[in-house]
């Protein structure tokens, strides 16, 4: 068995699930929660996007319990748009990780822990982006 894989208990059986599939329902629920702007994946993931790995999960760490439960903690980082109240998506991004990956994975969600990295402004970053990907489509033309 992988470092990374665990035996699962269930009442549908016996399975194997890894942390990367359980990170990215986590990360998915994340996402879609408002006022959320994306999951800070760090430096280390980062470079490992950058010269080509992919990883699962991004902004997302997944550990389980010692022993033989199907207790999971969740560690969400997050970038939160400016305007919103951090401890309301917090709480939030709290109940929908929850729900979701206890929903999809019939895993006993032990705790979510949110930390909040950075406040982005919406506006900027985005007009920001379209910008630079306008002046590289220009110099490809």
């Amino acid at each position: 068995m992988m470092e990374s894989d665990r035996r699962q208990y269930s009442i549908k059986g016996e399975r194997m699930m890894s942390q990367g599939f359980i990170a990215q329902y986590a990360a998915e629920a994340a996402l879609h929660t408002n006022g959320v702007f994306g999951l800070n994946t760090g430096l280390v993931s980062g470079l490992k996007e950058a010269i080509g790995f992919e990883v699962e999960g991004s902004g997302v760490r997944v550990s389980f319990r010692s022993g033989e439960s199907d207790d999971v903690i969740i560690t969400v980082y997050l970038d939160v748009l400016f305007g919103h109240v951090m401890p309301e998506v917090a709480w939030s991004v709290q109940e929908r990780v929850k729900s979701d990956v206890e929903r999809y994975t019939g895993l006993n969600v032990d705790a979510v822990n949110v930390h909040v990295i950075r406040v982005v402004d919406g506006e900027s970053k985005l007009s920001t982006n379209s910008e630079s990907q306008e002046t590289v489509r220009e110099e490809y033309l």
